[in-house]
């Protein structure tokens, strides 16, 4: 049964991973996003307490 051969299809996944691993990191890394995220305070929020209208 020539699927159970490991010898071409080893060589084959070696090599697509190969281009894989070259081609395409520098295309994903090259991405910017148009928010960029800035940093907050790490103070937190002064909040004020709410009396209930009916006791």
């Amino acid at each position: 049964m020539p699927q159970l051969d490991p010898s071409p299809w080893f060589a084959i996944m070696v090599f697509s991973w190969l281009v894989f691993l070259t081609i395409l990191p520098p295309k994903v890394m090259a991405h910017s996003f148009p928010n960029e995220t800035t940093s907050q305070s790490t103070q937190a929020p002064k909040t004020n307490t709410w009396t209930w209208p009916w006791p």
